[in-house]
């Protein structure tokens, strides 16, 4: 398989996150992505795009979210870019689910539910882009393991 990339962008609001998900269900199941691996790219994305929306950009409008499908015979992977406050990985916690249920507190689970769907979950910023990688690896036979 020949490594193909696609690329998508929205406003930084979060009534454009059901043609993320679109643009990730179409080029997922182009890729041949069994039909589980696509809900959780789906929700992955999401649960990343609304965190850059909400977080690195504070519900400010006025910015972009630019994303990247990247489809390879080992792996595809979703990449999210923005020009935000970035996300300081150094000071994450994974959240006490007992308590949070407790509380009923909601909110405080994206980075939790992405790693929890993703086989890897990478930040990095460079100057002043920050980006999310979400990937999930094919095995020897062409499906996710």
């Amino acid at each position: 398989m020949a490594r193909s990339v696609h690329t998508f962008s929205i406003p930084s609001s979060t009534r454009y996150l059901e043609d993320v998900r679109r643009f990730v269900e179409t080029h997922a199941l182009e890729a041949d992505l069994p039909e589980d691996s696509v809900e959780k790219f789906k929700i992955a994305v999401d649960e990343a795009c609304t965190n850059v929306i909400e977080h690195a950009y504070g519900g400010d409008e006025h910015h972009r979210v630019d994303l990247a499908i990247i489809v390879e015979a080992d792996q595809f992977t979703v990449r999210i870019r923005d020009n935000g406050v970035p996300f300081d990985t150094s000071n994450y916690q994974e959240p006490n689910l007992l308590e949070l249920t407790k509380h009923r507190r909601g909110g405080g689970l994206g980075v939790h539910i992405m790693r929890r769907l993703m086989d890897h979950v990478e930040y990095r910023t460079r100057g002043s882009t920050n980006e999310v990688l979400l990937t999930m690896y094919r095995n020897a036979n062409g499906n996710e393991g």
